[in-house]
């Protein structure tokens, strides 16, 4: 009678044993079988602009960015002008992500009445995981046409004078969740020059970074350096601008001021004629609103 009783209390404890055995077995098999995960990295920056250059971000798949983008005149105009506040420089852009790879862009600067487009794709992003990638790497290429009247209309002008090109490679890092670097060579091809010793081919190398401060407050930075010899016939000088990102909801808004007057890739690469320490500092912003057009599909149940 005591052997049954001595039965009754172990074997339900070697039953309980088998079971949690078999569970883990079961569930090491399952670690065994499951895919390692990609851990990607987001948000490098909140904008597609770092200040006024590119970024390595763009719209996600679906979205839609109208951009805003505004410089007042140069500080150094005086009150009559009140230092600069009376001039304005813009440009309206929109950008879409057609995958989360790939986006395109199109903007109307009042510089010259330029149209511009580009295409910007995603050639890797940096992630940790089963795939380690330290950086993230986009490619970027852009077309602007000017559409105001010829400056010597007496002369004979083609339409392929007015265009001009630029290509960029940005490569970008996060470092933790408040430092983030990005340098970015270019390339600026100018179909007509002023003159025989400018050259129609021009190289640039950029740096930039964002620094936060706040959950929702940035410090942001960018420098470009224009190799010597290039441009001869106009002062040029390297473009550099420093600003603050703030987040709101669905909008960024970027704050800055900067020594270039142009707007996008081509001018205020290669045309910064205003030096910061004559005082030809602009004063502009950014608005930039995202909005879904196409949504995500649900996974099915």
């Amino acid at each position: 009678m005591k052997y049954k009783i001595l039965f009754l209390f172990i074997f339900p404890g070697l039953m309980f044993v088998a079971t949690a055995k078999g569970q883990d077995d079961l569930l090491s098999m399952i670690e065994k079988t499951e895919k390692p995960t990609i851990d990607y990295t987001t948000a490098t920056f909140k904008a597609t602009r770092i200040v006024i250059g590119q970024s390595i971000e763009l719209p996600p798949k679906g979205n839609l960015v109208f951009l805003i983008s505004h410089h007042f005149g140069a500080m150094n105009t005086g009150y009559e002008n009140l230092f600069g506040l009376k001039e304005a420089h813009f440009r309206l852009g929109l950008e879409y992500g057609i995958t989360d790879r790939l986006g395109l862009g199109v903007g109307l600067n009042t510089d010259k009445n330029t149209w511009d487009g580009f295409v910007k794709y995603k050639l890797l992003r940096q992630s940790k995981g089963a795939r380690k990638m330290p950086v993230s790497i986009d490619l970027f290429g852009n077309s602007a046409i000017y559409t105001t009247q010829w400056a010597d209309p007496t002369r004979t002008n083609y339409f392929s004078s007015r265009i001009t090109y630029a290509v960029q490679v940005m490569i970008a890092r996060k470092f933790g969740n408040s430092l983030s670097l990005q340098i970015t060579p270019s390339y600026v091809h100018k179909n007509i020059v002023p003159t025989s010793d400018d050259h129609n081919d021009i190289f640039t190398l950029g740096a930039g970074g964002r620094m936060k401060v706040s959950q929702r407050v940035s410090i942001n930075a960018e420098y470009h350096y224009l190799f010597k010899g290039q441009v001869v016939s106009t002062t040029v000088y390297n473009s550099f601008s420093v600003g603050v990102d703030i987040e709101t909801g669905g909008h960024v808004f970027q704050l800055f001021l900067t020594n270039s007057k142009g707007e996008y890739e081509e001018t205020f690469l290669t045309e910064t004629t205003g030096k910061w320490s004559n005082g030809y500092i602009y004063l502009g912003f950014n608005i930039s609103r995202m909005f879904t057009i196409v949504k995500p599909k649900l996974p099915k149940e």
